[in-house]
Order: C-alpha cells, then structure tokens, then sequence
C-alpha cells in the first residue's frame, strides 16, 4: 500500500517518511527537484522513500505517474504552489482529500478576505489594484486607509509585498510592481499594526484544533522579510481557547476540512487580526519545531489525511518537549554562494544549535529581501520560545552568509 507525496516543504520529508513508516504505508516522493530534499534525504535510510522524478509543473505528466504507482491509498499536496493541483489530482484518482474549491478559495488571499468581511469576520474589504500605474495615494487612502498593504492574491514566502505608507512607498511600489512576477492578481487591504504569529491547526470534519502558535520577527519596514520564528508562544489559557474558536469560525466560514492550516494573523490593539490562511504545515522548519515542542511527529496527521481516516493528532495528547526557535540566514547582498562561514562555531552556544542547508554552494541568491533568499537557518532549543529565541540569535550571530559580491 502507498501514499505518494507530490513536492514538499524543504524540510519534514524525514519525519513524514517515519510517520508512512509506522502506519504500514510505503512512501513515493514526486518531484521535479530533488536537490531541495538532498539534505534530509542523505539522513534516512536506504529505501525509506522512494523517489519518482517527473516535471511536476506538467499536471498531464504528473497524473501519468500517479497512474504508474500500484497500490496508490493516498496523495499528500502540502506546499502552496502545488496545493490545488494535488486536491484536484486526489479528487481525480477517488482518493481521499479535501474539496479542490476550497483549495482554490484558500489560495485568493483577496477572495478569502471578502468572503470573511461580509460573514463578520474580518473588519475590512480588499480592493482590487487593476492598474499599477493608476494607483494613486487618495484612492488608496479612501478606500483602505495609510498605511497600506498591497499583496499578490496568491503570493508565497513574503514575495510580492508592499508597505505603502506615502508617496515614496508608492512611488517604489510602482517600479517594483510593474515589473513583478505575480502568482495571482494585486490587492490592497490595511496595514495590521502589531506583532505578526502564525496558528497551526488541524481540522477534521470541521472540528479544529489549535496546536500552538509560531512568533515571528520581521525585517524592518518596508521589508515583510521573515527573519525568526519560535514555537510554542506562551499564551495565556483563556485567550488560547478563545483564538482556537475564532479560528475554528473563519476556516467554517471558508468551507475548510481535514487538512492542516498555517494561519498568520496580527496581535492589534483590537486583537487578533487575520492576515491570510496557508492550507499546510509551516514552513521552514515549523514542522520540525512542532514536532520537538509538542513531543510527537506531527507529519503522523499528513497520513492519517491522506488516508481518510480522523488524524490522531486531532484528539492525541501532547507530551511536550523543548520549545524551539530558528533564524534564517540571509547574505546581505544577492550573488552567487560561495560559502557559510561560523557553521563550526555554532556548537560552542547552548540550546544545540543545528544548522540546515536550504542551498548548495554555487547557487545563485537574486533576492534578498524576502524568503527566496535564505541560505540556511539555525535552529535552537530551550525551556521557552523566548529562551530559544535567544540562543537561536545567538548562534545565528556567528554565521555570515557569503555570496561573490560580499566576501
């Protein structure tokens, strides 16, 4: 019996290898870039994956491999780029997963913000951005207020974001807008002041559950450049309860079922605000953290899902274990990579820092401002996020990225 995976996250590969593992499931990788999963890869066993090489942005070529796996039970899409894809795929070959619309939904960060304002759940209407040219500050102003925030509809990784808070913003946003390379479609919504987390949940015929918020600290403005994340952040228990059931409206309201969710939202002086609904796991090295700090493999749940059956993690009680904090190391300027240097230093600082390569020596970085650009990430434990978060720093402090331009 097999469960075939169409891409992944950088990272996770391993631990939903040991979950396919433990549930009697052989695992097929399908993927057009095998060098991104080299790393946790050489970790594993011999024949603990099999991997299946196919152009995966080709769907025809895609299904002609699905069709070639015997005893196919289950599909696992967890990525943005490939999430649609892989529901319709599953709907396709009968196998078990969520409604493809819904995906769709999901991925029209606009939609999903219109849908939400007119059920109650967000405060404000997206504006629609037709024309980059045109835009000007009054409109913007009058229709969502300054500061703005104008997005991609289906963008990933912090890419295609733009602050605009006056005329040189707009000014920046024109060029850089103009000659983008968007994913969907522009819109405009305000700028949600406070601290950026990231919920992590698992939904289940409509039941969700809040596995713990991520923090995350962002370059300074004008930039959305992730730069740390830590997991769990301690929240007191009333306002945990109340976030789980807030949550659990908005993914309703969206029609979302059994699937995991990376839901960003802001802490404002009038609470939690949502930001957008990722349909996966984190990414990074999110899972990673949850699997440490909760004390099981999360990656368990992504089987279960893909088998139809309620995923255990719904109801399992959570151990615990270390919280966990990363950085993400970025070169300061773009140019080809030529070397990390300090990654032997870094076992010198508590916490057992570890280093994970996300690109190889030789790979050109053409963007540094969001997180196309990170090289590798360090990744700390400790007692609690905020301690994790500080070693983390720490160790990430004696790493230097080196790109041709910078060295």
């Amino acid at each position: 019996m097999t469960v075939a995976c169409l891409e992944m996250l950088s990272f996770g590969l391993a631990h939903l290898a040991r979950a396919a593992r433990e549930s009697g499931e052989r695992l097929v990788l399908l993927t057009g870039v095998e060098w991104l999963y080299l790393h946790e890869l050489a970790t594993l066993p011999p024949g603990s994956i099999d991997v299946l090489s196919v152009d995966t942005s080709d769907r025809r070529a895609v299904a002609e491999a699905l069709s070639s796996i015997e005893d196919l039970r289950g599909l696992i899409s967890s990525t943005d780029t490939w999430g649609v894809t892989g529901a319709e795929l599953a709907a396709e070959f009968g196998l078990p997963g969520i409604d493809p619309a819904v995906i769709r939904l999901v991925r029209d960060k606009a939609h999903v913000r219109d849908l939400l304002h007119r059920e109650g759940l967000s405060t404000f209407a997206p504006l629609a951005v037709d024309d980059v040219a045109t835009m000007d500050l009054e409109r913007l102003a009058a229709a969502v207020g300054l500061p703005a925030v104008v997005k991609d509809t289906s963008g990933t990784s912090s890419q295609n974001v733009w602050l605009v808070r006056d005329a040189e913003d707009l000014t920046r946003f024109r060029h850089e807008a103009g000659r983008a390379a968007l994913y969907g479609r522009l819109f405009a919504e305000p700028f949600l002041a406070g601290p950026v987390y990231s919920a992590e949940t698992v939904t289940w015929a409509g039941h969700t559950r809040l596995l713990g918020l991520s923090s995350r600290l962002m370059s300074p403005q004008p930039l959305f450049r992730e730069d740390v994340t830590a997991f769990p952040v301690a929240l007191p228990p009333g306002e945990f309860r109340e976030i789980e059931e807030w949550l659990g409206a908005v993914l309703t309201v969206l029609g979302y079922t059994d699937r995991f969710a990376h839901i960003e939202l802001a802490m404002t002086v009038d609470g939690p605000q949502l930001i957008e609904v990722n349909p996966r796991i984190g990414g990074a090295l999110v899972g990673e953290s949850m699997c440490r700090a909760l004390g099981v493999n999360v990656y368990t749940g992504l089987v279960d899902l893909a088998l139809g059956r309620r995923p255990r993690l719904l109801d399992a009680p959570l151990p615990g274990g270390p919280a966990v904090a990363f950085v993400l190391a970025y070169p300061d300027r773009a140019g080809e990579l030529v070397a990390v240097h300090g990654i032997d230093d870094i076992g010198r600082y508590p916490g057992r820092p570890t280093w994970y390569p996300t690109k190889a020596i030789g790979t050109h970085i053409e963007h540094v401002t969001d997180g196309r650009g990170y090289a590798g990430i360090v990744l700390a434990e400790g007692p609690t996020a905020e301690i994790a978060t500080h070693r983390a720093v720490a160790a990430a402090g004696a790493v230097h990225v080196c790109t041709r331009s910078s060295c």
